[in-house]
C-alpha cells in the first residue's frame, strides 16, 4: 500500500516550477508511489479535537507550463494521511503559528509532520542563532535606536535586517555615520515596535550567501553560493542573485555538526543553514529552498535523499 503524503503550502498556481524546491520534493514522493493531497492553510481547520483538511488529490509535472492538476476536493481527517509537509513560505505570522497547532493534533492522531509542528515555533530563523555564538559573527537584536546606532558606530558597518523577513526583504547594509540611519531603524523597526537584527557587515558576501541543506542531520554535499548581482549588496536568489553550488568546506560542515543537536532536538528533518565567510547567519526551517538549483549543477537528488529518511521514519512507526 502506497504512503498518503499531504502538503500545506502557498497556491500551487503561483509557484515557479524550475526552482521549486516544494514541486521537487513531491515529484520524487510521485516517483516513489505516493499519493498526494495538496492544501493552503485556509484548508485546514479543527473539530472536536480532530484536525481536518479540505483538499484535493495532486499529480505534478516538471514542466514549467503546466505543471499540476488537482482532483475533486474533498474533506477528511489529517490522520488520514501517513506524513505531511509543512511548506507554507513566511511570515510566520498568528495564520502560520495558528496552523501549527492544528497541525500538532495531526501529529499526535500519528500523521508525521515535516517539519516537526512545536519546532516550527521553537526555531525562530533568525534567532536560532543566539544557539551558536561560537558559529557567528557579532550580532544584537533590539527594538532601541540608540543601541543599534551604536553597534553600528563600533562595527563601522552593519547589516540590519527585520526577524519576520524572507528572500532579502529589507536589509540594509548600514555604515557608521550614514545619514540615512535613523530612518532606516525606524522603518525596520516601526518606530521602536518591532525587534531589529544588527550584524556585522561580511565582506566575503561578494563571494556568496551560501545555503547548506541538512536533512535528518546531515549536510547535503554541496552548498549554494548566492552571488549578489551587481550593485547589490544581498546574495538571495528573490533579490537577483547567481546560484553556484560549490562543495562545503571543513568550517562548514563544523558549523552542521553544531547545529545538529537543535535541529534533531526539534524534530527538524530539512533546514537550511546561511553561512557568509564562515559565520553562520540564519537557521532556515520552515520552507527551504535552493534544490532544484544544487540538483541542475551537480547531478544529486536532494529530494531523493529526503524521502529515504521520511520512509525511514514511516517504516518504524508501521
Amino acid at each position: 500500500m502506497p504512503y498518503r503524503l499531504g502538503v500545506v503550502m502557498d497556491p500551487i498556481e503561483g509557484i515557479t516550477p524550475y526552482k521549486d524546491t516544494t514541486l521537487a520534493m513531491l515529484l520524487e514522493a510521485q516517483r516513489r508511489g505516493w499519493t498526494v493531497h495538496y492544501y493552503t492553510l485556509a484548508d485546514l481547520s479543527l473539530r472536536d479535537g480532530v484536525a481536518y483538511g479540505d483538499g484535493a488529490e495532486l499529480t505534478v509535472r516538471d514542466d514549467n507550463h503546466d505543471w499540476f492538476s488537482l482532483g475533486e476536493r474533498r474533506e477528511a481527517p489529517l490522520d488520514q494521511l501517513d506524513a505531511l509537509l509543512m511548506r507554507k513560505d513566511p511570515p510566520v505570522d498568528s495564520a502560520f503559528v495558528y496552523a501549527t497547532h492544528i497541525l500538532e493534533v495531526a501529529e499526535r492522531a500519528g500523521v508525521r509532520v515535516i517539519n516537526r509542528p512545536a519546532g516550527l515555533r521553537k526555531v525562530q530563523e533568525k534567532l536560532a542563532i543566539a544557539h551558536f555564538p561560537q558559529c557567528c559573527t557579532p550580532t544584537v537584536v533590539e527594538m532601541k535606536a540608540a543601541p543599534l546606532k551604536a553597534f553600528i558606530h563600533a562595527q563601522g558597518q552593519a547589516v540590519l535586517k527585520p526577524l519576520h523577513g524572507m528572500g532579502g526583504e529589507a536589509i540594509f547594509v548600514v555604515r557608521a555615520g550614514d545619514p540615512n540611519t535613523s530612518v532606516i531603524i525606524e522603518q525596520l523597526s516601526e518606530r521602536g515596535t518591532r525587534y531589529v537584527m544588527a550584524q556585522r557587515y561580511l565582506p566575503e558576501i561578494s563571494d556568496g550567501d551560501r545555503r547548506i541543506l541538512v536533512i535528518d542531520g546531515r549536510p547535503v554535499d554541496f552548498a549554494l553560493a548566492r552571488l549578489p548581482a551587481a550593485g547589490e549588496s544581498r546574495g538571495n536568489l528573490a533579490a537577483g542573485g547567481r546560484g553556484v553550488a560549490r562543495a562545503l568546506t571543513d568550517r562548514e560542515r563544523w558549523i552542521v555538526e553544531q547545529v545538529r543537536p537543535l535541529l534533531i532536538e526539534q524534530g527538524i528533518l530539512f533546514a537550511g543553514l546561511d553561512v557568509i565567510g564562515g559565520y553562520l547567519t540564519e537557521v532556515n526551517v520552515t520552507s527551504p529552498t535552493c534544490v532544484r538549483e544544487i540538483d541542475t549543477q551537480q547531478g544529486t537528488n536532494i529530494a531523493g535523499e529526503l524521502f529515504t529518511a521520511i520512509e525511514g521514519q514511516l517504516s518504524g512507526d508501521r
